[in-house]
């Protein structure tokens, strides 16, 4: 009788234990701040209302060539999901705000777009390439452009994927 009960305590710690696991693992984000349509929420992630596109809420933080940082996005984790990609410079331009300004976090200029994704500079790589080209998507001018993709001067990551 003793081994039973002893058996069966084990199994409903374990079951107790794994159904937290997979709850706090699932659970939903909290929202942490809102500005227009973006909602920013306590695990790193800042969602896009209108386009349904959920951003990381900062980018890489240093100089990244375009392969590199295509490779920092596939890998992103944030907020427990699995899914992250490069943007296109289309998603990109759409988070472009010209009535927002900020100084992006380790340059003396200003970008424009929402306050709740930080920028270290001025300039995500975007998904498209050109023969040894790559697009990315300048904030704090608000234009497309292409630059060789083994450069790394104020390109940074900024991970993206559909926000389900």
């Amino acid at each position: 009788m003793k081994k039973a009960l002893g058996t069966m305590a084990t199994i409903i710690m374990v079951a107790i234990l794994i159904g937290t696991f997979i709850t706090s693992k699932n659970a939903t984000a909290g929202e942490t701040a809102r500005d227009d349509r973006f909602i920013a929420y306590d695990n790193g992630t800042v969602l896009d209302t209108r386009t349904n596109l959920m951003w990381a809420a900062k980018d890489n933080g240093k100089n990244i060539n375009w392969a590199d940082a295509k490779s920092y996005c596939e890998n992103y984790r944030g907020g427990g999901y699995s899914d992250w990609r490069m943007p296109t410079q289309d998603e990109l331009a759409g988070l472009y705000d010209s009535s927002k300004s900020f100084k992006a976090i380790q340059r003396d200029y200003s970008v424009h777009l929402t306050e709740l994704i930080q920028l270290s500079a001025c300039c995500p790589w975007a998904l498209e390439t050109r023969g040894s080209d790559a697009a990315y998507f300048s904030f704090n001018f608000g234009k497309r452009l292409w630059l060789l993709q083994s450069c790394n001067s104020s390109t940074r990551a900024l991970p993206v994927r559909s926000g389900k």
